[in-house]
Order: structure tokens, then sequence, then C-alpha cells
């Protein structure tokens, strides 16, 4: 599994920025209540980002520490997974959390203060999510065997 690229975050963060500015502008048209994230949705974000960085220190540890001890694969497999998805979640969130604010800022009616605020909670709950599964992703992540100078073999070839 390859880690999550930079062009796939900032691909998901538009989608929801869009998804998000044209969900209040329908709502809106519509006669709706517009959606205002919560604040307790930005603690959870923030209690899931922490979670999967603490999932994935012993591997970091194990993988790359003085003592190096073995690690379960499951158990790795596991953390990288949670890592990619909470990656994913918090860059879609992350754009929604953006749309919400753009249409905050641009619509012709006053400045909800309070809806700015837990729109911003949102977007940094989000934004540490996004950060936390890169963070795990990357602890994750072995580290190359030390090069050979013996070893005249092309990475694939069979030993002699």
């Amino acid at each position: 599994m390859t880690r999550t690229k930079l062009s796939t975050v900032v691909a998901l963060i538009v989608v929801g920025a869009v998804a998000g500015f044209l969900v209040q502008i329908g709502l809106a048209a519509a006669g709706s209540p517009k959606f205002t994230p919560y604040y307790t949705l930005a603690l959870s974000l923030v209690f899931i980002a922490a979670i999967v960085v603490a999932l994935a220190i012993p591997i970091r540890r194990a993988t790359r520490g003085k003592v190096r001890t073995r690690i379960d694969p499951f158990y790795a497999t596991r953390v990288v997974l949670l890592a990619k998805a909470s990656s994913i979640a918090g860059a879609v969130i992350a754009g929604t959390a953006f749309g919400l604010l753009l249409e905050l800022l641009v619509r012709s009616g006053g400045l909800n203060s309070d809806g700015l605020l837990q729109t911003l909670a949102t977007l940094g709950g989000a934004i540490a999510l996004l950060t936390a599964g890169l963070v795990g992703e990357f602890f994750c992540t072995v580290p190359q065997p030390p090069d050979d100078p013996d070893a005249d073999r092309t990475p694939g070839s069979l030993a002699r």
C-alpha cells in the first residue's frame, strides 16, 4: 500500500469544499435551516486524531528504535488502514468545513459569530485528523534495509 499522495488530499479538499458550499446554497434556496457543525464534531475529530497517532507510535518504536522488536503484522496493517482512512476523511471534512466557511463569508446576511466559530473549530479538527492520518501513515512505514556493498544485485534479482 502506498502513502496518501498530496494530489489526492488536494482533490478531496476541493470536492468537499464544493459540496459543502453547494449544500449550504441549496438549503438556503429551499428555505431550510443551514447546516452548522457543533463543537462536539471538532472535539471528536481531535480525539480520533489522538487515537490514530497513539496507535502508530508503537509501530514507529518497533521499526526505528535502537532495539527493534517484532510487531504483529495484522496490528500494523490495521493501524495503517486506520491512518489512511483518517487522512482521507480528514481531507473531505476539512474541504466541507472550508466550503461552509466560504459560504458564511460571502453571503449577504450578517455574520453569525457562533456559526463561524463552530465552523472554524470543525475545520481545525478536520485538519488535525488529516495531519494525524498522514503522520500515522509515516510512522507505519518500514525503513529501507542498509545497502550491502558486496551485493551486486538489482532489486528483484535472484540470490546467487
